[in-house]
This record gives structure tokens, sequence and C-alpha cells, in this order.
């Protein structure tokens, strides 16, 4: 669902010229191409079509949605055995075609995947800077959101970010949350606005907890990332310069080495440029040293070839 969707707001917001849809079940990726090519007349001109992995040549980002679907109850690190299996077939046949691609990690859990992505591409010459997972874009502009909803302001200009593992030890940066430039905080005093502590933890917990509702209600999350992986796309298939709360390997994070958590990283359509120093509370500071951990141990949990 979540590659399908994608291939879906590629067609309606106008991003790209050619979707090509590869899936193991070969039926299911033909009726997926066939049905959202029957939107293209009403939307904008880009061609989608049912292919193998050679029909992935020259494609200059491979969204990679591959791994079986999170249950209801499960958490994404519990999905991680199940997963590491998938990728150890599915980034190798990518990368035997399109050998100079950027890879975008959407397999959940997110961060250990794209890590374990840019391990296998290591061996194709792929450098780790051309493998990016979609993170916490989605739980960032989810908090966007929900405080742009609080205040009374379009989400638009609500600017604060969201790091660390997309999952259930991420990191709400309260500390530099600014509608338009102002600080939160400042901007709640003068709208007469009280944010309590109460309200705080209570939009960390439905940022945190919001795909667990979703699967719950539903089976499966995919409009948002979907639309979070048109972003990411648009970015690299513009060569624009941009910034967001994207994963893709670092040398260390909070003190925590060799790990893939979410951060504010500047990419184009080169791949990640750099991470961005980002000022946070020593609350915050500490909050991201554990969910970096969380992370770096489950890296370590399986053994890479």
């Amino acid at each position: 669902m979540v590659g399908a969707t994608a291939a879906y707001a590629f067609v309606m917001s106008g991003v790209g010229r050619e979707v090509v849809l590869v899936d193991l079940n070969p039926k299911r990726s033909l009726a997926e191409a066939q049905d959202i090519t029957h939107a293209v007349p009403f939307a904008n001109p880009l061609r989608i079509f049912s292919g193998e992995y050679q029909d992935l040549a020259g494609c200059k980002v491979v969204i990679v949605a591959a791994g079986v679907g999170q249950k209801p109850g499960e958490t994404r690190l519990q999905l991680l055995e199940r997963n590491a299996a998938v990728f150890a077939q599915v980034i190798p046949a990518i990368l035997r075609y399109a050998s100079n691609t950027i890879l975008v990690i959407a397999t959940n859990p997110v961060d250990v995947m794209t890590h374990m992505a840019a391990h296998f591409a290591s061996k194709y010459g792929l450098p780790k800077s051309r493998v990016i997972g979609s993170g916490t874009t989605l739980d960032t502009a989810r908090f966007r959101s929900l405080v742009g909803e609080l205040v009374g302001v379009d989400s638009y200009h609500v600017h604060g970010y969201v790091v660390g593992e997309h999952g259930d030890s991420e990191v709400v940066l309260w500390s530099q949350t600014n509608i338009g430039s102002v600080p939160l905080l400042d901007f709640c005093r003068s709208r007469g606005i009280a944010l309590t502590q109460e309200k705080m933890d209570e939009i960390g917990l439905r940022v945190r907890k919001a795909a667990y509702t979703i699967i719950e209600g539903k089976g499966a999350t995919y409009y948002g990332i979907g639309s979070a992986l048109v972003q990411i796309s648009r970015v690299i298939l513009k060569n624009e310069t941009s910034l967001l709360t994207i994963c893709s390997p670092q040398e260390e994070i909070a003190g925590i080495k060799d790990v893939t958590v979410s951060m504010p990283l500047l990419f184009n359509a080169d791949g990640v440029l750099d991470m961005l120093p980002i000022p946070m509370s020593q609350s915050e500071y500490h909050q991201l040293n554990h969910s970096a951990a969380v992370v770096r141990k489950a890296i370590e949990s399986i053994p890479l070839e």
C-alpha cells in the first residue's frame, strides 16, 4: 500500500515523469499501475507501469517499500528480523540495474532498515550518503499539525522537529519549536494560550502513537508516508537543497557511534550533504542519546555479512 500510494501521490502532485512499480506479485503491481494510470487524465501526465528490476535502469530515485507489514500492537523494531531477509535480496537486485540511484527507504523499522540498506549498497559502490530513510518526516509533519491546531496557526508556519528513532523513543524538540520566527512559548504568552506540560505530553504521545491508532483501525498507514516519500523525491528530482528530518548512516549522533536515526539533514540530488547541528535542551539530548542507543542495539542484533 505504501508503494502504490506513493505512486498515486506522484501523479496527483506532478512530480517526476515515469514511475515503474516492481513487486514480488506481478499481478498486484500490474493492477496498481493500471488503476493509477486511469487517474492520470484527471491529474498530471506521468507514465505509470509495472515492470521488473531491469526496468529500474536509469532511475534517479528508487523508493523501497518492500517488506512485511506491521501487525496491530507490533512495534517497528519487532519487524526487524522479518524484514532483514527481504532486504538481503531486494537491495542487491535494485543496484544491479540502478547502480547510481538514490535509495529512499520506507520499510519499517526505517532507521535500522536504512542502516542495513546502506550496508548492502556499499558492496555495490553506492555511498551511504545516497541511502536515505523517510525517518521522522511524517512524525515531524504530525507534530507541526497538532501544534498548529493548538495555537490556531496553519501548520505551514510551525517550525519544529521530531528526531531520533521513527518509533516509541523518538524525541520532540519542544525547545526549538517556533511559530514563524517566534519561540513557541513566547507566542503562546502573547496570545494568551495555556501551553501546559500536560498538553505537551499529550501532543508527544499522539505523535508517537499515531501509527498504532491507524493500524488498529484500518490495518496500515500509507497516505501520510506516501506524501512524505514524494516530498523527499521532489527534492532529489528537482535538485533542490532541502532540510528534512530524514535518516542516513552517521558516524555519531548524541554520543552513539555508527548509527542511523533521524536528524535535520541537508540533501539534494547528490544525496545527503550534511547533518546540521541543532541546539537542544539537556533533557532532549539525553532522550536522543537513549533513542540512538535503542536503534544501535537493534542494528547489532542482526549480523550483517
